[in-house]
This record gives structure tokens, sequence and C-alpha cells, in this order.
């Protein structure tokens, strides 16, 4: 007997947040839903998207994403939807607490780190970030630099 087949996907792994890691330090991270429309989704799934200008902000009790740039997609009608509109963030009513607490504690903000899908739905990884100074950035490239001499050195033996 033959197996499963086994679906293959050509759509993509995750959308990255590049400049995250390097201008921020992250603390606590959250797995989010976020409300699409069906355009949207289509153009993610064409890996149309880009997060790396988003920021998230509470209005009132709901916490919406700004920045997050979805492209239109090329074969919807009139109806397409608005490249970069605010999206509203599904998450558990704990988890808005504890986040609205650490961004109002001061200092903090929140910033998606990517996007990708898990089965069929269409979820944000968002994390409460600290900004990082232009002398941390400067540490942070002395050890990297330290790090590939050292994995170089180790190489070299072999």
């Amino acid at each position: 007997m033959a197996g499963k087949k086994q679906k293959q996907s050509n759509a993509p792994k995750e959308i990255r947040n590049a400049k995250a890691r390097r201008d921020y330090f992250v603390e606590d991270t959250f797995e989010a839903g976020i409300v699409l429309t069906g355009t949207e989704v289509k153009s993610l799934r064409a890996a149309k998207a880009s997060v790396n200008e988003g920021f998230c902000r509470f209005v009132k009790s709901d916490l919406f994403i700004y920045g997050l740039h979805i492209d239109e997609y090329a074969w919807g009608s009139m109806n397409n939807h608005i490249p970069r509109r605010e999206r509203k963030l599904l998450l558990h009513r704990h988890e808005l607490r504890k986040l609205k607490k650490q961004v109002e504690s001061g200092g903090k903000t929140i910033i998606p780190l990517r996007l990708y899908f898990k089965e069929a739905l269409v979820k944000v990884e968002i994390a409460v970030c600290v900004g990082k100074k232009l002398f941390d950035k400067r540490d942070d490239l002395k050890k990297k630099a330290i790090m590939r001499e050292i994995d170089r050195s180790f190489k070299g033996r072999r």
C-alpha cells in the first residue's frame, strides 16, 4: 500500500521583519490571529507583504497593527483591499491585559516579528520590545565579528 500523499505548498513559510532584532531588544513574544479580507490572504500566499515598518497600538481595549503593507491582489476587482490599512489582532483577553500593562509601564513597544500561515490561518508573531541605542548595536556587531572569527579558526583546524 502506498502511503498518504503529503501536500506540497508553494506558499511562503513566513514573512520576517528583518529590522526587529537589529533595532530592538525582544522581551516577550505572542502569537496572534489577524483579521483579513479574501484578497489580502491571496496576496500573502503570493508573498506580497512587508512587516518591516509595522507596529502595534491599543485602541480602547483592542490591539491593532499599523504599517503592515500587503500589496493589492493582482487579479482583484474594484473591491480590492487598501494596502496599508490598520488590521485588528486577535488575542485572548488575559494576553491583551498583559501586553497593555507592559506597554504602559513605559519605554516599550509592540512590534510584529513575522507573518506566517498555520495550516489555513494567518498568524502574526508579535513581541514586546525595547529600542536599542547606537552603542548597543555596535556591541552586537562586535560580538558577531568575534563569533565569526572563532568559527573560522575552528574550521581551519579540521
